[in-house]
């Protein structure tokens, strides 16, 4: 059989891309080199907990559009995120608010009292002059919540000093003068009440689908029997890595099930010291509220990427910016071949924004 498309990768994306190519009657073949579909968005269940295998995944939104979307194949249930920080067994409430402060300085009661303690710690940084994250965290909060809980989770999550990390990073990162813990600001936000794989295999519905094969296997395997390529794997590995390889940084999952109804209470808990080796733990079955006599846990433990790994983050430096310029070129001289996806664009995207950019190439497609 000949395809109208080969899509490769089984994650949102492409599996997006799919959906709404086969709902204008194309056909479509997708292939992914694990042995599931999802990608990193993936769940499984144990004992009745929905596990998320490659990393806690919290969906959240201002595109009504895109709530309307997902909420089509799925019931997602109110589940509001609100982290706990670690840092040598002190506690504090994420994203930084005034529950952050109030823990964090005994002589602050009000947002006027947080802002002037801050104020007293920026050493003179701006948010507009700050030249690499140190800075601009620094400008932002002070040196107190900066050495806390800014630095040593940043240094382990990327492997780099803060003061050698761009600065829009940080920017990621809520902050508040308000008594509230929900870290996202967006207007719509849950979990899809039993996990996110059924939203996948949904939305591949009326697609032909391959697992556990990669694009040059399929094609010694079959040939091109294609007539366009959407490739969401990494742009330097479609082009064999012509001009170098484009940096990653990568995460090692520990999960295991505890004969315990509850580990830590709460979803997630990020450990924000230097020396505890993992960034975070996260306890599956608070994304939907469960109350099993059983539970899951996860530590993530970042990593230097290296050939064979699974690419989480690109590092995105001068540098790498620099190298990415020019495969993005090669990739536009590409007759019939789409990149997307968070490999294949060298981007760290939401959920919602990967399912937008989905949207924006099929409309280039019709």
């Amino acid at each position: 059989m000949k395809y109208d498309y080969l899509i490769v990768g089984a994650g949102l994306f492409g599996s997006v891309v799919a959906r709404e190519l086969t709902d204008s009657s194309k056909t479509c073949m997708v292939i992914d080199k694990r042995n599931v579909v999802g990608g990193n968005v993936y769940t499984n269940k144990v004992d009745g907990i929905n596990v998320h295998v490659y990393g806690a995944h919290i969906f959240h939104t201002s595109n009504k559009s895109v709530w309307d979307y997902v909420n089509k194949y799925a019931k997602f249930n109110g589940f509001i995120n609100s982290p706990v920080a670690d840092y040598n067994g002190e506690r504090y409430p994420l994203p930084f608010n005034m529950n952050t402060f109030v823990r964090m300085w005994s002589d602050v009661k009000t947002a006027d009292d947080a802002r002037k303690k801050i104020a007293s710690q920026t050493m003179g940084y701006t948010p507009e002059t700050a030249t690499n994250l140190e800075e601009k965290a620094i400008s932002l909060v002070g040196t107190d919540v900066y050495e806390k809980l800014v630095k040593g989770y940043t240094e382990k999550q990327w492997g780099r000093p803060c003061s050698a990390l761009p600065p829009f990073i940080i920017s990621r990162l809520p902050l508040r003068f308000t008594f509230d813990n929900n870290y996202f600001n967006d207007t719509y936000q849950g979990i899809p009440e039993g996990g996110y794989t059924q939203i996948i295999e949904k939305l591949l519905s009326g697609s032909d689908v391959m697992t556990g094969i990669s694009y040059k296997e399929y094609l010694t395997r079959y040939g091109k029997n294609f007539d366009k390529l959407i490739y969401t794997g990494t742009i330097d590995g479609y082009f064999d890595y012509k001009f170098g390889r484009l940096e990653y940084r990568t995460l090692r999952f520990e999960t295991e099930k505890l004969n315990v109804p509850d580990y830590q209470g709460n979803a997630v808990v990020n450990y924000t010291d230097a020396k505890t080796p993992y960034t975070r733990i996260i306890e599956h079955k608070y994304f939907e509220f469960g109350n099993q006599p059983v539970t899951v846990i996860t530590r993530e433990y970042p990593a230097e990427y290296h050939d064979g790994d699974e690419p989480y983050y690109p590092v995105n430096d001068a540098k790498n910016g620099e190298l990415f310029a020019k495969y993005l070129q090669l990739a536009n001289s590409e007759n019939g071949v789409y990149f997307g996806g968070r490999l294949g664009s060298y981007g760290y995207f939401d959920m919602d924004k990967t399912i937008e950019r989905a949207f924006a190439l099929v409309e280039t497609l019709k």
